[in-house]
């Protein structure tokens, strides 16, 4: 029998979505949801914007707009539509009654382009938890929109092998994972309790997706991260050491990038690898620059920072991608405590940003003048492991030392010298 290789038809979506006084800015939501859309391997065909006071209960949008879409969905040839809202239990059939085609909305996108990512053990746990939460309270609505048969956006991933399941198999499901994902939990703050030991500044890299945080870690760390000009490129946290112009070393974590209406059940799912930001010494901020939305971003990834408890920390905010940059412009983040201007990709401001770290490092470190005997020589070796080594002389009565060390040696330094 001869063997036909089956390719799957990209499908064809009109973006839906509703400007209300709360979200005025709707054509730059759906633009960011056409880049999701294309991410997810499918292609924006037509888009159907309606104004009104707030959005249907029932149906998403009114139905007198309803005959409006099914009409485009027909002259388009579309095989679906993608609302930009994350859409009830109810409105989901609602629509899929009225308009007898596939419907999605933004967090089945997202979800969807989480579970083609997942490459981790850890990464896929947190991807299946997040379907099956999303699944779990919309079971009587996916109808056929989700079936197994019709491919495409939504039937990707761990959390796609039995679309038919019933509440009682996805609550055990949940409940499993759960565990799963506490162990990863307890995994991690055992990884943060081993750094911890190192006494070294730890700096958590935040910023919207594709503004260049992954391009940022490799760069200055050469860590192999993927890099792609994609939402979402990576999902699973690195965590690498960065090597600073004294010979000082801190970590740097990359994280999972921000996005407007980011789905609640992907916070949740999230949460322990977040969190990497909430346990951080300094948060770097990384925008891009280049995008015309980028305060929107900022406003994004603050608000997100703030709901993961992320507060009172060290931030250094850097505006990447100045090679795209066309005309020269002020940029600012009263947020922050220093603001650089950068180019992950070529390499400008990196020398600034290590000089910037290494500056908030000795904030945190205590000046030490001390002169040590020649049997104390091993508190010379801890010094230059976790401090800075300023002046370092061998006289007939010792070691003349001069320091800046963490608070944390310090205190073990003085109590080895009162015993």
């Amino acid at each position: 029998m001869d063997l036909f290789e089956l390719k799957e038809e990209k499908e064809r979506v009109i973006l839906v979505g509703v400007a209300t006084r709360e979200n005025e800015d709707v054509q730059d939501s759906l633009d960011e949801l056409e880049e999701l859309v294309e991410t997810a391997g499918a292609q924006t065909v037509g888009r159907v914007v309606q104004s009104r006071e707030g959005i249907h209960p029932g149906y998403y949008v009114g139905t007198g707009k309803l005959e409006e879409i099914q009409m485009a969905v027909r002259a388009l040839d579309a095989t679906g539509i993608v609302c930009d809202d994350e859409l009830s239990p109810s409105q989901m059939n609602n629509l899929e009654r009225e308009l007898e085609c596939k419907v999605m909305d933004r967090t089945v996108v997202i979800l969807d382009i989480f579970a083609s990512r997942a490459k981790t053990s850890e990464g896929k746990i947190q991807v299946e938890l997040a379907q099956l939460r999303y699944r779990a309270a919309r079971l009587t609505g996916l109808g056929t929109s989700l079936s197994r048969l019709g491919g495409g956006i939504g039937t990707r991933g761990p959390g796609e092998k039995k679309l038919e399941v019933d509440r009682r198999l996805i609550k055990t499901r949940i409940s499993q994972l759960k565990r799963e994902l506490e162990q990863v939990k307890r995994h991690r703050e055992l990884l943060r309790e081993g750094r911890k030991k190192d006494n070294l500044l730890t700096g958590a890299i935040v910023g919207y997706t594709n503004a260049g945080k992954s391009t940022l870690l490799n760069t200055l760390t050469h860590a192999a991260v993927l890099e792609e000009d994609k939402l979402f490129a990576t999902l699973d946290p690195t965590t690498r050491v960065l090597e600073l112009p004294r010979k000082q070393k801190m970590y740097l974590t990359d994280t999972v990038g921000f996005i407007r209406k980011l789905p609640h059940h992907l916070i949740e799912a999230f949460k322990s690898t977040l969190e990497e930001a909430k346990y951080a010494d300094v948060i770097i901020h990384v925008v891009d620059a280049s995008n015309p939305q980028m305060d929107e971003q900022m406003f994004v990834v603050y608000q997100t920072l703030k709901e993961l408890g992320v507060e009172n920390k060290k931030v250094v905010t850097l505006f990447n991608k100045q090679d795209k940059v066309e005309e020269e412009k002020i940029f600012r983040d009263f947020q922050a405590d220093y603001v650089l201007k950068i180019s992950a990709r070529t390499g400008q401001g990196l020398t600034e940003f290590k000089e910037v770290m290494e500056k908030i490092l000795t904030e945190n470190q205590i000046y030490l003048e001390r002169n040590y005997g020649y049997q104390e020589a091993g508190k010379i070796q801890l010094i230059r492991k976790y401090g800075q080594l300023l002046v370092e002389e061998y006289t007939s009565e010792g070691i003349h030392v001069k320091a800046r060390v963490p608070a944390s040696i310090y205190g073990k330094i003085e109590e080895d010298r009162k015993n």
